[in-house]
């Protein structure tokens, strides 16, 4: 229960984060230099469009995971009720969006340059 719940957030989580930072970073260095907004708001654009993203990817995201083996746990109604069957999904959810996003930090390797830049120039 906990693998079922947790590998396709680890997806979810990934490309989440992945796609937050990237999107928030060129809206601030292209929208955000001529419209002058703050660096919070282009990270919250760049929050809006992750989440527009994560809507259409969600489905595809759960497939890919179905397609490495990760089968739904055979439980009887009773074991699905269960407070420790819940309290393993939850888990699994929380720890695998929180591994996904941790590895979805990956395009702070190459934005680094391109921010100190921004910064030299104000």
């Amino acid at each position: 229960v906990f693998f079922h719940n947790a590998l396709p957030f680890v997806g979810f989580g990934f490309l989440d984060n992945a796609i937050m930072i990237a999107a928030g970073t060129q809206i601030e260095l292209s929208i955000g230099v001529v419209l002058g907004i703050s660096t919070m708001a282009a990270a919250a654009l760049g929050n809006l469009v992750s989440d527009l993203a994560g809507l259409g990817l969600a489905g595809y995201v759960e497939a890919l995971a179905s397609r490495l083996g990760l089968s739904i746990p055979d439980l009887t109604p009773k074991q699905a009720d269960m407070w420790q069957t819940r309290l393993s999904a939850h888990l699994g959810k929380a720890i695998g969006v929180t591994i996904g996003c941790i590895l979805g930090m990956f395009p702070l390797l190459f934005f680094g340059d391109e921010e100190e830049k921004l910064e030299e120039k104000n």
